[in-house]
């Protein structure tokens, strides 16, 4: 139960005191790799000439682009790269356990916040296609008795991607918990290959395929 907590690390002695949890901390962690790593492998970039690195580097950001582009379609492309920003933030948070770190994944709020953001672009993606007056006729489709269900997406589509972000990655650090309690130490190797890499790599591109599914039927 202790592992499950987030604990506050510190607090911010402003507006009555503010409590900065262990997920916020981990995530400027994320960020702060995430750019240094940015910055440190696009030095020194050729047209000319590329040296292996750089088209390694390459290629992994084109087939991503080519991966989240194909997902939300020609009319989303303006979205692509807030897409990847989150798929790899998401990959990174999911496998940061085996760092040491806890998943911030793990802390209900940030999955809600994640959702939120989620929903938030595909709500702007169908006023900026659609424009305003066509938003808002949109809740009628395919007939006006649908117009309730349509409203009520707007509060089911975060919440299934919340939940679904956080229930996955809590279920498999529970598991693997379990697992390192009954078994030694060297067997749970495997399992950490799956629950930590794989299934949160999994969670990531879920996540983003699911929000990336939303925006294309926005703007359509």
């Amino acid at each position: 139960m202790e592992e499950l907590n987030c604990e506050t690390v510190f607090t911010i002695p402003i507006f009555g005191g503010i409590d900065i949890g262990e997920s916020v901390v981990v995530t400027w962690i994320i960020m702060a790799v995430l750019v240094g790593l940015s910055i440190l492998v696009t030095r020194n970039l050729k047209v000319e000439n590329p040296g292996k690195g750089q088209v390694i580097l390459e290629t992994a950001v084109t087939s991503l682009h080519n991966m989240v582009s194909g997902m939300v379609g020609e009319n989303g492309q303006r979205y692509v790269p807030y897409l990847m920003t989150v798929l790899v933030y998401i990959g990174f948070a999911n496998i940061i356990g085996l760092f040491g770190f806890k998943p911030p994944t793990k802390d209900l709020t940030v999955t809600i916040a994640l959702a939120v953001m989620s929903i938030v672009l595909i709500e702007f993606a169908g006023i900026y296609a659609k424009g305003a007056k066509g938003w808002v006729k949109s809740f009628a489709e395919p007939v006006a008795i649908m117009t309730p269900f349509n409203i009520l997406e707007i509060v089911i589509k975060p919440l299934s991607l919340c939940m679904r972000l956080f229930g996955n990655v809590l279920g498999a650090f529970v598991i693997m918990e379990l697992i390192k309690q009954v078994i030694p130490v060297v067997l749970p190797v495997p399992f950490s290959l799956y629950f930590d890499i794989f299934d949160g790599l999994i969670q990531a591109y879920v996540f983003v395929f699911l929000t990336s599914l939303f925006v294309k039927e926005a703007v359509e």
